[in-house]
């Protein structure tokens, strides 16, 4: 015991000793700098609990994030399995350097059959027929979707300035998976085409369009656009299309409040399949584009 008493009182160790305290309060201070904390409250709109995650609509966060609808990280497993669409939550939002999640979620639970059950009845069932719509693609040239009937067609929504990187993003990345697979078989490709329709067609000019889809096919000037389509179009064209498939979003605060839906149509123009959210795997949907062109049904 003396030794360890004296070994503590040496000037070196003891000057050690506190370089190490300083270092540790430090990095704890940083990380109480760096974890933002803010009051959320919203809708559920969905729960996936292999992923760990809960989609809500939110209201608008003052000084951090206009209201919209996105995914968020709930650590709490046993909230996470109690919690079911349509449910109300007030939560605490965690914003670190590199990742966001939830904390001390209050839920109120949604009446069964309530809103919810009628927002995911939302859209066409598989085997409709989707009516005629116009658009222009990324040159400038009109055309309408019964133009694309004899092939399967993937169609989804976008817009390019969207700042999440797990939502547009992540669409027109997947997009761009399906897109060179296809590419890759010289039987399948003829019978496939994809076309993402932007939300926001005030800045979604074809020009934009042509630039920000060139980026994801990675040809940039080379790319002709024979495969896929970046379309715009008529404003309330556009809201049509969109209603068609129970997708609703309005402008809010510069950004697009919206939800994800991306349809796959069978050669004869009716609905195949509807993916809703972002939460579908190109192989999962290349299967799917498969059976369509191939005359299957779901």
């Amino acid at each position: 015991m003396k030794t360890s008493r004296a070994l503590v009182n040496t000037p070196k160790t003891f000057r050690l000793l506190l370089l190490l305290l300083a270092v540790a309060a430090s990095a704890c201070s940083r990380a109480e700098v760096r974890a933002l904390r803010f009051d959320l409250k919203g809708q559920v709109a969905s729960v996936n609990e292999a992923r760990g995650e809960v989609v809500i609509d939110h209201e608008e966060i003052p000084g951090y994030m206009a209201a919209m609808r996105m995914p968020f990280k709930l650590k709490d497993r046993d909230a996470l399995a109690s919690i079911n669409a349509g449910d109300s939550i007030q939560a605490t939002l965690v914003v670190a350097d590199t990742d966001y999640w939830l904390e001390n979620p209050v839920v109120t639970k949604a009446i069964p059959g309530g809103e919810a059950a009628a927002a995911e009845a939302l859209g066409p069932q598989p085997g409709t027929e989707i009516p005629d719509f116009k658009l222009v693609n990324q040159d400038g040239e009109p055309f309408s979707l019964k133009q694309l009937r004899g092939r399967a067609l993937l169609l989804t929504f976008i817009y390019t300035r969207c700042p999440f990187p797990d939502q547009c993003p992540l669409l027109s990345t997947n997009f761009a998976a399906v897109h060179k697979e296809l590419e890759r078989d010289a039987q399948l490709r003829p019978r496939t085409h994809l076309l993402s329709v932007t939300l926001d067609p005030a800045y979604d000019t074809p020009k934009v369009l042509r630039s920000y889809g060139a980026g994801y096919t990675e040809r940039y000037a080379e790319e002709t656009f024979e495969h896929w389509d970046f379309a715009t179009g008529d404003p309330e064209e556009i809201r049509r299309l969109a209603q068609f498939f129970g997708l609703a979003y309005k402008e809010e605060s510069g950004q697009i409040v919206h939800a994800m839906r991306t349809a796959l149509l069978a050669p004869d123009g009716k609905v195949f399949k509807i993916y809703r959210g972002n939460d579908w795997r190109p192989e999962q949907v290349l299967a799917d584009v498969r059976s369509a062109a191939g005359g299957n049904r779901p």
